[in-house]
């Protein structure tokens, strides 16, 4: 059984910088598979970023490449969203998901974003 917990939301005006972060209980060492999606008002759930259980692979939706970065610390079994150059459109609820052995799939609650003009 794995808990996630997110935190870090708020909000920023644009242009600035937020940085979110997982705690992924019941995850150790290279158990899960982690990644970040979001999800607008009026809008389906989208992916953000992902991050390998396996040997620490990135890749990202390309509304975010080059602005965001996903990274992971395994001691504390965390995973981080950084957030910079964030736009309006950015606005939405970010979750965490992970799949624990490539298999279990699990969702934490979300935390906002808002990115003001």
């Amino acid at each position: 059984q794995v808990q996630l917990v997110e935190s870090g939301g708020g909000l920023v005006q644009a242009g600035g910088s937020l940085r979110l972060s997982c705690a992924a209980s019941g995850c150790t060492g290279s158990s899960c598979d982690m990644g970040w999606y979001r999800q607008a008002p009026g809008t389906e759930r989208e992916f953000v970023a992902f991050i390998s259980r396996i040997d620490g692979s990135t890749r990202y939706s390309d509304s975010v490449k080059g602005r965001f970065t996903i990274s992971r610390d395994s001691a504390k079994n965390t995973v981080y969203l950084q957030m910079n150059s964030l736009k309006p459109e950015d606005t939405a609820i970010y979750y965490c998901k992970t799949i624990l052995y490539a298999s279990a799939v699990y969702w934490g609650q979300g935390t906002q974003v808002t990115v003001s003009s």
